[in-house]
């Protein structure tokens, strides 16, 4: 019977993170329409393409058994990521594609060394604990990544930067996987996914809370001197840079369009 809910939290969890992966496809068609990649950052791509690839390695029977379910969908989220980072290379300008270019080294730098040390170095329990240190590291950092959001959320008082079925779909992602971990006894599953869960949840009160506040947030220009303004328009721009999961917001041709953190991506990166 444990195996079976295992099992069933483990698809549920596939299904899930499928979504998340697939959600910026809307933002990638609109960046080769227009054959620019705006204000778009490519950071979050690359890391959600690093921490599939961990995850993807971690879940390996020879590195750690009865995970199957964990490399699959790592598998197709890092096939997945690399073709978003080849679209932004072939669309961004040249300083930001010579930026991509230096971080994607450094992804794969991170990954080969990862590998080499687990096949060549390690062996066993030693080798499980390596790969899963690595692929918790990077999960519960792009978990964190939304924090930003959340804390334009608050300061704004309107949820117009954090759409609900993203939100939603991170906590079930997160959920999913942290009762998988903890029916597998896998601390390398159930922690990071366990912090994404409590950030969903965290999401979802928040939008609770201020969900009557979808437009234009006006938390700024009301009553509020000068620098408190700035420091509004600060975090909008700190908001822009973050994509979760892959996820995008897009808003009209005459708003700005803000990224939500990969975690999006990334949510089920780090399972």
């Amino acid at each position: 019977m444990e195996h079976i809910a295992r099992f069933f939290f483990g698809v549920s969890g596939d299904v899930i993170a499928l979504f998340l992966f697939l959600s910026p496809v809307i933002t990638f068609w609109r960046i080769i329409k227009r054959k620019s990649t705006e204000d778009f950052s490519g950071v979050p791509y690359n890391m959600t393409l690093l921490n599939c690839l961990l995850s993807a390695w971690y879940g390996l029977p020879f590195v750690s058994p009865n995970n199957i379910l964990v490399t699959t969908i790592n598998g197709a989220g890092s096939v997945i990521e690399a073709i978003y980072v080849v679209i932004f290379l072939i669309f961004a300008e040249r300083r930001a594609k010579v930026r991509m270019l230096g971080l994607l080294s450094v992804v794969t730098a991170i990954f080969a060394t990862v590998v080499l040390v687990s096949l060549l170095a390690l062996h066993g329990k030693a080798r499980t604990v390596f790969c899963g240190l690595a692929a918790t590291v990077f999960s519960i950092c792009m978990y964190a990544s939304p924090l930003s959001i959340m804390r334009l959320v608050i300061k704004t008082k309107s949820v117009e930067y954090m759409p609900f079925l993203l939100s939603l779909s991170v906590f079930l992602c997160g959920t999913s996987w942290f009762i998988y971990g903890l029916l597998g006894l896998d601390p390398f599953i159930y922690i990071p996914n366990g912090c994404g869960s409590f950030l969903g949840l965290m999401q979802l009160i928040l939008y609770a809370i201020y969900r009557k506040n979808k437009g234009p947030a006006a938390g700024a220009g009301k009553g509020e001197d000068a620098d408190e303004a700035d420091e509004v328009e600060d975090a909008k721009k700190a908001a822009a840079a973050v994509e979760m999961g892959e996820a995008k917001i897009k808003v009209d041709d005459d708003t700005a369009v803000v990224d939500e953190p990969a975690v999006v991506d990334k949510v089920a990166a780090q399972v």
